[in-house]
């Protein structure tokens, strides 16, 4: 086994001391319970199987949900089961958590992949727990995977196992659970959610399989730089930087140097970026981006904006929200606004991809910079809280419509005085709804510095 030599700075990679315990960045108490090994999985596995982790203390991430005498962490060391739904980002040790629980109360462990299975391997699943129970006193844990791709009658199919105990269900989820699982499996689960992994953790997690006999056993050698690209571009997902060292070491090893940055370039290429335009990802982004924009940090919006055309998205949808933004949040403070935003919205759809970026980001540009008012949100707000409230208030006589016969017998724009008679175009008259006489809903804000309002 080679190994480079380290100087100065170059310590990212250094074995981990056997003898001092290592720090994974969460409670270290020991782990009791008895190793049983890593799963029985080939040689020929993916690196980031070979790597999952085969005791607590060697999980990596999480802190918030494995701190001492937390819901989860008493799980897992004392080996209770009860039916729980993990949800977060992928590479962030659903799985991982799922066969340690099982581990540790020592219960056979079913796997499944919504995206494969359906309700007979669902009832195969809860019917087998069941004769175990009975036959052993065994329990059972049925790991779903991407729960929420099953339908409404597939997640009902889990329900009698589950409130049976039959069964421990445990289920896996990137998207929201309130919206993509059923409320019954909901309430009989306890709900975690797991975070993408820091720079940190993924770091601990290369130097480990960078190391380990499981993993690389240090051959080849890593260089910073290419660590630095890993935890770069990982965005917390442990698969990915796994998947990619592990490509990368191949592409090193055939070359018969240490991994270098080149070869985690080209191991990522063609990765996307995470993105679900259908999920939380993409609601959270968009978030971000409009966040930014109201902050007035122009390049935050362009980070974000960026990340939502490399991931894909739809410009026309990140223009309709430019749209919306210049009149919720810049309104009347810069008049230019939605003009503007508009004419990106146009320009997407004369120009299109990739050139529209320029438009897009003109726009966003144009909006961070702008003045903030959110008077105009403010004031249709007001009148319609209003409007609902006290209904919508009789059209005075003598606004009323007179361009028909029989309209003036009906006293209709009887008394009404046209603006363009008097003296600058303006004359006092009332023009509100009866009843709403002394409303006022456009309050401008007074600041200078809030531009044109």
């Amino acid at each position: 086994m080679s190994t480079r030599p380290r100087s100065g700075d170059d310590r990212l990679f250094e074995p981990p001391s056997r003898d001092t315990g290592q720090d994974t960045g969460q409670d270290t108490g020991q782990d009791t319970g008895q190793d049983t090994g890593p799963d029985d999985v080939p040689a020929s596995a993916p690196l980031a199987a070979r790597m999952r982790p085969r005791t607590l203390d060697e999980l990596v991430g999480q802190t918030h949900l494995l701190g001492t005498g937390s819901v989860l962490r008493s799980m897992l060391e004392e080996g209770r089961l009860r039916s729980i739904l993990l949800f977060g980002p992928p590479g962030t040790g659903k799985t991982s958590l799922a066969r340690l629980l099982a581990r540790r109360a020592d219960a056979h462990f079913i796997q499944l992949s919504a995206v494969t299975s359906g309700v007979a391997d669902v009832r195969k699943a809860l019917a087998e727990g069941a004769e175990r129970l009975a036959a052993n006193g065994r329990q059972t844990i049925l790991f779903v995977d991407e729960v929420h791709r099953f339908s409404k009658t597939q997640q009902d199919a889990l329900l009698p196992g589950v409130e049976l105990g039959s069964v421990v269900f445990v289920g896996a989820t990137t998207e929201n659970p309130f919206f993509s699982v059923i409320s019954p499996l909901l309430s009989r689960s306890v709900l975690f959610r797991l975070e993408p992994l820091s720079r940190d953790e993924i770091e601990m997690l290369i130097r480990r399989a960078a190391t380990d006999e499981r993993g690389l056993g240090g051959v080849p050698s890593l260089t910073d730089e290419a660590a630095r690209s890993l935890l770069d571009r990982s965005e917390g997902d442990a698969r990915v930087a796994l998947g990619a060292l592990e490509a990368a070491a191949d592409r090193a090893a055939a070359a018969g140097r240490a991994i270098d940055a080149g070869d985690v370039e080209d191991a990522m290429r063609q990765r996307t970026l995470r993105y679900d335009r259908a999920g939380d990802a993409h609601y959270d982004i968009v978030s971000a981006f409009i966040k930014s924009m109201r902050g007035s940090d122009p390049d935050a919006a362009l980070a974000w904006l960026a990340r939502m055309l490399e991931a894909g998205e739809d410009p026309r949808f990140v223009a309709r929200r430019m749209i919306i933004f210049a009149s919720e949040d810049v309104g009347l403070a810069d008049p230019a606004a939605l003009p503007v935003a508009i004419a990106a919205a146009q320009a997407v759809e004369f120009v299109g991809l990739p050139e529209a970026q320029l438009n897009l980001a003109h726009a966003a540009i144009h909006l961070a910079l702008a003045p903030k008012s959110n008077a105009v949100t403010r004031a249709i707000g007001d009148a319609r809280e209003a409007v609902q409230r006290r209904g919508g208030g009789a059209v005075p006589q003598h606004l009323r419509d007179a361009h028909y016969p029989g309209a003036k017998a009906m006293s209709h724009g009887v008394g009404y005085k046209y603006p363009h008679d008097h003296p600058g175009n303006w004359v006092s008259q009332q023009y509100m709804p009866e009843g709403f006489e002394h409303d006022r809903y456009w309050k401008p804000d007074r600041d200078d510095e809030r531009g044109a309002e």
